[in-house]
């Protein structure tokens, strides 16, 4: 196999992508051997620094008219399976591998003050999560991006099991179990596609011919993992416990970076290696992401707990990425990619700014942190940038992203068009509701006075925001307005890969023919399936 032809070899002085793997690994690694705790947040910090400024030169030096792999690095790994060490990334992959060194500062930063326990093994377990998040978006072979995909799950239980909330056994062990399960069946695909291939390269998958039947199995497979990880209806209810209960760097590892494996599952694996099961399955995951957009919505409607609300929020905005995904069109698909960076940023925020709150007033109940806008103003308004944006006010990130996905909605259908508004609507709804609690009055008009808590350790005066939380919030605040003002850069690093996949999709519908009676032959196939994978 002629793996070359799928791939631009690094011509980088260094190896950028091993090295993204190495650096924070190495530096968990070393976390371990430093005692001095101001020392130990120190260096977390400057390798999730140094990582963010390696990774740099994938944004200035990308190749916008290729949808190749670039930066790719490729050697032999075990030989007896064909198996080899492939990493490269392309117009999708790069924006999630650029957002994820982008997000981790924050995730140091913002526990500077509130990990006081532990704190050593809260380093380690955040830098081997950085290397396993970056693992899966630049993985090119289906086992090397399984193991990475699995090596998440114990860095966010340990996040959650650890250092978080009152229920933090429950949250962490859901967590655990949905991932874990979702997991299995992708594992089950990935040995499918093996044994029908006798490869592991995913590239070289996505150009075979499957049955219409087997592509069917090899998706439902995928998807459900897929869908699991996003989350979308009815898969969600793992998320809700799990953001209220992390602390607030898995907060923003979760909705940052960790939701956007579902997104990118999709695109990496059901959509280019499916395509005819793919177009068959598309009402229906149009429906579901419906029902996502709507249902989360109005649950975060009715919250009183602000991390629950944001949480529910991030079942509708995903709703929108899965959504933008199935229609299968231009403007669906760059909406999507876009809207996961912009969720990445927005929802980050706004975890960071709760959790900012919370070590102040030790309570995330809306009633208790109503009337900011007089005490702390400058907190308050940026927690109004970021509300703003989450509900997609133009001008900001996730305007663009989702005016897109609706554009791309409308083309396909004027039904799943208007079908889709009251999402945004809905959005508006509880974001204002939040804003204008927080920053004017409680739910009885009248202003708490706001005494720091009695007898904890972590609460702080109510003062404005440090020099620390002000740098946090005015840079994710400056990519809130570029990409809303200037979305361009991010649309043509997407453009030649989005197009790839959409010619793959037509390709791949067009030649594999669909028996829309052919559901008999399907089980059948399952069986002999289901019997090569137990005999193999």
């Amino acid at each position: 196999m002629h793996m070359e032809k799928y791939l631009i070899l690094n011509t980088l002085s260094y190896p950028v992508l091993s090295m993204l793997l190495l650096v924070p690994l190495v530096g968990a690694l070393i976390s371990l051997l430093i005692k001095d705790e101001q020392r130990l947040k120190i260096f977390g910090l400057l390798v999730t620094l140094v990582t963010l400024v390696l990774s740099l030169p994938l944004f200035t030096c990308f190749d916008l008219h290729t949808a190749k792999y670039q930066f790719a690095e490729l050697k032999a790994w075990f030989p007896l399976l064909k198996l080899n060490y492939v990493v490269g990334v392309d117009g999708i992959s790069v924006l999630l591998v650029l957002l994820t060194t982008f997000i981790m500062p924050f995730c140091i930063l913002c526990s500077w003050r509130y990990i006081s326990k532990r704190l050593g093994a809260f380093i380690f377990v955040t830098l081997v999560m950085e290397t396993a998040m970056i693992g899966v978006f630049i993985s090119l072979n289906t086992v090397l991006f399984y193991i990475f995909w699995e090596a998440m799950l114990i860095p966010m239980f340990l996040l959650i099991a650890i250092w978080g909330g009152a229920r933090k056994d429950y949250a962490s062990i859901k967590f655990f179990l949905y991932t874990l399960c979702g997991s299995v069946f992708l594992l089950v695909a990935i040995v499918a596609l093996y044994i029908k291939t006798g490869t592991f390269f995913i590239p070289a998958l996505m150009d075979q011919e499957y049955s219409f039947a087997y592509q069917m199995w090899i998706f439902l497979a995928c998807a459900l993992a897929f869908a699991i990880k996003i989350p979308m209806y009815p898969f969600h209810t793992w998320l809700p416990a799990a953001h209220v209960e992390a602390p607030t760097a898995g907060s923003v590892i979760l909705a940052s970076v960790l939701l956007k494996m579902g997104g990118y599952g999709f695109l990496r694996f059901c959509l280019p290696m499916a395509p005819a099961a793919t177009i068959y399955c598309m009402p229906y995951l149009i429906a579901l992401s419906l029902i996502s957009i709507i249902f989360g919505g109005y649950l975060a409607l009715g919250q009183t707990d602000i991390k629950k609300l944001i949480a529910y929020s991030s079942v509708g905005h995903m709703g929108f990425v899965t959504l933008g995904i199935f229609l299968l069109n231009d403007q669906g698909l760059k909406g999507a990619i876009l809207q996961m960076i912009n969720h990445g940023i927005t929802t980050g925020g706004l975890f960071i700014m709760v959790g900012m709150i919370y070590e102040r007033t030790h309570s995330r109940e809306i009633a208790d942190n109503s009337a900011l806008g007089m005490i702390i103003p400058i907190y308050v308004g940026f927690l109004g940038v970021f509300c703003l944006s989450s509900l997609a006010f133009p001008g900001t990130n996730s305007f663009v992203g989702e005016f897109l996905v609706l554009l791309g909605a409308f083309k396909k259908s004027t039904l799943v068009g208007f079908l889709a508004i009251p999402g945004a609507i809905l959005a508006a709804a509880y974001m204002l509701r939040l804003l204008q609690r927080m920053a004017w009055h409680d739910s009885d008009g009248h202003a708490h006075h706001h005494e720091e808590a009695e007898g904890d350790d972590h609460a702080q005066p109510l003062t404005d925001l440090s020099f620390r939380e002000l740098s946090m919030v005015v840079v994710l605040t400056f990519f809130v307005f570029w990409i809303g003002l200037y979305p361009a850069p991010l649309l043509n690093i997407m453009d030649a890969s989005v197009t790839n996949l959409l010619h793959q999709i037509t390709a791949g519908g067009t030649v594999v023919p669909v028996d829309p009676h052919g559901a008999h032959h399907t089980m059948l196939e399952l069986g002999s399936w289901f019997k090569q994978i137990v005999t193999f």
